[in-house]
């Protein structure tokens, strides 16, 4: 009976999910160094798919890193990740303490403010919040 009303709650996620952003892939030079960033700064547990995959969760939407020698930056036309913060200069500590650098310091954007940073491995994200801080 529980295994029942399981799978109806599973198939009703998957069809409110129908057509929607369901996983983000994206590059990393080094698979270690990537988990130890994103653990430390925003939490995310890890699961190892050999040596060339990892996947990620607790992240907003599931994903996974792949090793390459690439990496995402918007001066390159590469979509940009963005995450939400309710205390950006704690969140911006933290990148810069785990090994990340700001791209592009804060700055006023209608409906908040944000950053620019770069994982370890040079990717470019984003972080913005409501809460203004300037």
């Amino acid at each position: 009976m529980i295994q029942q009303a399981d799978e109806k709650l599973r198939a009703e996620h998957r069809r409110s999910q129908h057509e929607k952003i369901d996983y983000l892939e994206l590059p990393s030079k080094n698979l270690q160094v990537t988990q130890d960033f994103f653990t430390r700064v925003f939490s995310w547990s890890f699961v190892e798919y050999g040596s060339d995959y990892v996947a990620f969760n607790h992240a907003g939407i599931a994903g996974g890193f792949f090793k390459s020698d690439l990496c995402v930056s918007t001066t390159m036309g590469s979509v940009l990740i963005v995450f939400y913060s309710q205390d950006l200069l704690a969140t911006q500590i933290k990148i810069e303490e785990s090994g990340g650098s700001i791209i592009r310091p804060l700055f006023n954007f209608p409906g908040g403010q944000r950053f620019h940073f770069s994982d370890p491995n040079g990717n470019e994200y984003a972080v913005w919040s409501d809460v203004s801080i300037l």
